[in-house]
C-alpha cells in the first residue's frame, strides 16, 4: 500500500478515526477530572459526537476531503447507506448522554469512564456500517458489544446488574461464535469473506451454493441474537430489566440498527443466491418475533421489561424488510423502509427511556429495586405532569402505529414493502400483531391518566429536553416525512 493510498484510507474513515482517538484521549484527562465534576467527561464526549458528526455529514458535500467509495482493500465502504446509519448511531449517542448525565449522578454511578465506553461503542457500530467483509463485520460487532457489556453492568454491586452484564455477555460471546462459524462456512464455500467476493463466485458459478446456504444461516442466527428476534430474544427481558436505564435505552436502539446494518449489507450483497431457502426461515422469523414480543408484553408489569418485548416485537417488524432480499426490483424499497424504520424507532424509544428515567427512584442500597419502575407508578402522571404524560402517550401511541406518528409512518412504508414483495400474509402478520400492541401500550395511557396516584418525578434539563424535542420530533416528522424518506431513499447500499 502506497502513502497515497494509505492517506486515502485513513481520510476515508476519519469521522471514526477522530471518534476513537478522542475517546482514548478523554481516557487520560478524566483522570485528571474531580469525581464531583464528572459532568465535564460527559460535556467532552457529547463535542466528541458533534465532531465526528459533522465530519459524517461533511464527507459527502461535493468539495469533501475526505474519501469515499471503498478503503482498505474493499474490507470497508463509505456510501450513502453507511452515512445514515452513522449519523443515527452519533445521534443516539448524543441523547444516551442525555439520558444519562443526571441518572448516573441520582444513582452514584457517576463515573468518566461511562461516557468513554459508550463513545468506544458508537465507534464500533460506524465500523459496523461500512463493513464491505466478514471479517470487518465480526470485529466491529465485539468492538461495539464489549463496552455494552461493561455498561450493562455498571450498576455493580446491584445484583440485578451483574447479573445482565453476565447474561449479555454470555450470551453475546454465544451469538458471535456462531456468527464466526457461519463466515467460515462461507469461506469454504466461496473462499471469499469479501461480500463483493462472494457474490462473483456466485455469479461464476464457483460457489458450493449449499454450504453457503448454511453458512448464511448461521450468520443470520448470530445476528438475530444481537437484533433480539425469536427464538434468540430470551436474554433481552433480563438484560434490560437489569441494565442501568439510559444503557438499556441506548442499546435497545442502537445495538439493534447496528445488527439490521450487517443483516442488510450481508445478504442484499452476498447472499441473494440462497433466497430460495432462506426466505421461508426469515418470514417466520420476522412472523414469530412480531407475536412473541407482542402478546409477552401483554403480561407484563415492570415497564422496562415492557419496552424490552416492545423492542422485540419492532425486530419483528424490521424483519419484514430482509423478507424481500432475494428480489432486486424491491430492494432499493427494503433499505429505504428499514433506515426510515429504524429512524422511527430511536426517536420513539429514546424518549419512552426518557420518561422511564423521570420516574425511576434512587437504588443505592446495592439492592435490587422496581421503585418507580411498575406500571402503576404512573397513576396520576396526567394530572400531575401533564407535558410529561402528553409525550409519553405521543410515544406510546407512535409504537403502536396511530396517526400522527412517525411510528405509523414507519410501518406503512413497511407493511406496503411486504405487499409489494408479494408476502400479503405477512404483512396480515404485522396488522394484527400491532392491534395487539395497541392493549399494552394503551394500559400504559390508561394508568397515566385514569387512575388516581403521586408519582414522584425528577426534574432535570437534559432529561426534559430529550422528552420533549423527541415527542416534537414524532410528530412532526410524521407530517413532513418525505424529506426523511427521500434521504432514506437515496441511502443505497453500494455494490463496486
Amino acid at each position: 500500500m502506497t502513502l497515497t493510498e494509505l492517506q486515502a484510507n485513513l481520510l476515508s474513515i476519519l469521522p471514526l478515526a477522530v471518534l476513537v482517538v478522542w475517546a482514548l484521549a478523554l481516557l487520560l484527562i478524566d483522570l485528571f477530572i474531580p469525581a464531583n465534576r464528572k459532568g465535564l467527561t460527559a460535556l467532552l464526549s457529547f463535542v466528541g459526537l458533534m465532531v465526528s458528526l459533522g465530519l459524517t455529514l461533511m464527507q459527502f458535500s461535493p468539495n469533501s476531503f475526505m474519501a469515499r467509495g471503498q478503503a482498505f482493500n474493499g474490507m470497508i465502504v463509505i456510501d450513502g447507506y453507511s452515512q445514515f446509519l452513522n449519523v443515527l448511531f452519533l445521534l443516539s449517542g448524543m441523547f444516551a448522554i442525555g439520558l444519562s448525565y443526571d441518572y448516573l449522578k441520582r444513582m452514584g454511578l457517576e463515573k468518566g469512564e461511562f461516557y468513554i465506553l459508550l463513545l468506544l461503542s458508537v465507534a464500533g457500530m460506524l465500523l459496523m456500517s461500512m463493513a464491505a467483509d466478514l471479517i470487518i463485520v465480526f470485529l466491529s460487532l465485539e468492538w461495539f458489544s464489549i463496552p455494552l457489556y461493561i455498561m450493562a453492568g455498571f450498576a455493580q454491586p446491584r445484583t440485578d446488574s451483574e447479573e445482565s452484564a453476565l447474561k449479555y455477555f454470555l450470551l453475546g460471546a454465544y451469538a458471535t461464535s456462531i456468527i464466526v462459524y457461519g463466515t467460515a462456512l462461507v469461506y469454504g464455500a466461496t473462499a471469499t469473506t469479501s461480500l463483493v467476493g462472494i457474490l462473483r463466485a456466485v455469479q461464476a458459478e464457483t460457489a458450493n451454493l449449499g454450504l453457503l446456504t448454511v453458512g448464511g444461516a448461521l450468520v443470520l442466527v448470530g445476528l438475530g441474537f444481537k437484533v433480539s428476534a425469536a427464538p434468540f430474544h430470551m436474554w433481552t427481558p433480563d438484560v434490560y430489566h437489569g441494565a442501568p436505564s439510559p444503557v438499556s435505552g441506548f442499546m435497545s436502539v442502537t445495538a439493534k440498527a447496528a445488527g439490521f446494518a450487517a443483516l442488510l449489507r450481508v445478504f442484499i450483497i452476498a447472499l441473494p443466491a440462497t433466497a430460495l431457502n432462506l426466505t421461508p426461515i426469515i418470514w417466520a422469523l420476522a412472523a414469530l418475533t412480531m407475536f412473541v414480543g407482542n402478546i409477552v408484553a401483554i403480561v407484563q408489569n415492570h415497564i422496562k421489561r415492557l419496552l424490552a418485548y416492545s423492542s422485540i416485537a419492532h425486530a419483528g417488524y424490521l424483519m419484514m424488510a430482509l423478507v424481500v432480499f432475494g428480489q432486486a426490483r424491491v430492494t432499493s424499497t427494503a433499505v429505504a423502509a428499514v433506515m426510515f424504520y429504524l429512524v422511527a424507532y430511536a426517536l420513539t424509544s429514546f424518549g419512552a427511556w426518557a420518561v422511564v428515567i423521570a420516574l425511576e427512584k434512587e437504588q443505592n442500597d446495592g439492592e435490587s429495586s422496581d421503585k418507580g419502575l411498575l406500571i402503576d407508578d404512573y397513576a396520576g402522571l396526567g394530572r400531575k405532569k401533564p407535558f410529561l404524560a402528553a409525550a409519553m402517550a405521543v410515544f406510546m401511541l407512535s409504537f403502536i402505529g396511530i396517526p400522527p406518528t412517525l411510528g405509523f409512518v414507519g410501518k406503512f412504508y413497511l407493511f406496503r414493502l411486504a405487499l409489494e414483495g408479494g408476502y400479503l400474509g405477512l404483512a396480515l402478520v404485522g396488522v394484527i400483531t400491532s392491534l395487539i400492541s395497541a392493549y399494552y401500550y394503551l394500559r400504559v395511557v390508561v394508568v397515566m391518566y385514569m387512575k388516581e396516584g403521586e408519582p414522584e418525578i425528577r426534574q432535570e434539563t437534559w432529561l426534559n429536553l430529550t422528552v420533549f424535542s423527541t415527542a416534537a420530533a414524532v410528530v412532526l416528522l410524521s407530517i413532513f416525512s418525505t424529506p426523511l424518506f427521500d434521504w432514506a431513499s437515496r441511502a443505497m447500499i453500494s455494490l463496486f
